[in-house]
């Protein structure tokens, strides 16, 4: 799967080809990505990082979830998607990360933008759901800049690493996004 945004910006499904680019960028990013998202000690090698792919694979076929390179300028530089895809329900839950060099230039809110469309012109979603810990303050302006409704605030939510993290969960319906989609 292919999802152009820009001449700059496009998402592609992930693949193992990209073990070695994406634990990469991982590891340049382990740091800043450490900060608020608590996988970072389980990927110490490119095999953790295939583990990972062979994962998002299983899903994509199972068409449960769907996780996309990010590509800008022609190289990776993050990942998102939908980290759960609820067919009988017809939502679905963003995820995303952006290495540290890649912030500023506006990649993830269109990279937001692009997966709302595919959820809800391809997929025929009626929701789209997107958690962020309370004081991800880069990661909660997505949703807020994108016309998401702040739903609730979940108490102790991610253990990240040694505490817990509240979460601020944030959705938006079909008819909310195609009425902003006009203006």
């Amino acid at each position: 799967m292919h999802i152009p945004i820009n001449p700059e910006l496009s998402l592609r499904t992930i693949e193992l080809e990209d073990a070695n680019a994406i634990f990469a960028l991982t590891d340049a990013s382990r740091a800043h990505l450490r900060e608020w998202l608590p996988w970072l000690d389980f990927t110490k090698e490119v095999a953790d990082t295939t583990t990972y792919i062979e994962g998002c694979l299983k899903g994509h076929e199972a068409k449960s979830s769907l996780s996309l390179a990010i590509i800008f300028r022609n190289e990776i530089v993050g990942i998102a998607g939908f980290n759960t895809i609820n067919h009988s329900n017809k939502i679905a839950a963003i995820g995303y990360w952006l290495s540290e060099g890649a912030q500023g230039h506006g990649i993830m809110t269109k990279t937001v933008q692009a997966l709302l469309q595919y959820a809800f012109e391809d997929l025929q979603l009626n929701k789209v759901e997107i958690r962020a810990a309370v004081g991800n303050t880069k990661s909660c302006a997505i949703p807020e800049r994108l016309g998401f409704t702040k739903e609730e605030t979940i108490r102790a939510a991610e253990w990240l690493y040694d505490h817990y993290v509240d979460h601020v969960a944030y959705g938006i319906l079909a008819n909310e996004w195609y009425q902003i989609k006009k203006k």
